[in-house]
């Protein structure tokens, strides 16, 4: 059996309460939409207040201050981030159709 570390990055040992449910929402939405979805990165923006788990599809589930999950895609030729508000929206997008 192979195991791997998933690191949280930019939080400190001790997590707030908004962020640690807002974690909690991510999870919740990873095992309901993206079970088994690799993951290549768990974390805090602390410019942008969200804490996100960033899919190897793409997609980054995310939440604000623990409200609702947003799903969010990026189109890393410009930069430009879509928000969703469900699973299925962010990975029926075609970021880099729209910027055309």
């Amino acid at each position: 059996m192979n195991t791997q570390n998933l690191t949280i990055n930019g939080l400190s040992d001790s997590i707030a309460y908004c962020e640690a449910q807002g974690l909690s929402l991510c999870f919740s939405a990873y095992a309901d939409y993206s079970a088994g979805e690799e993951i290549l990165e768990v974390g805090f923006n602390s410019n942008s207040g969200y804490v996100y788990i960033a899919l190897e599809n793409g997609i980054s589930i995310c939440s604000m201050l623990g409200q609702e999950v947003e799903y969010l895609v990026t189109n890393f030729d410009n930069g430009e981030e879509y928000f969703f508000p469900t699973y299925h929206e962010a990975e029926t997008f075609e970021p880099y159709e729209e910027a055309e």
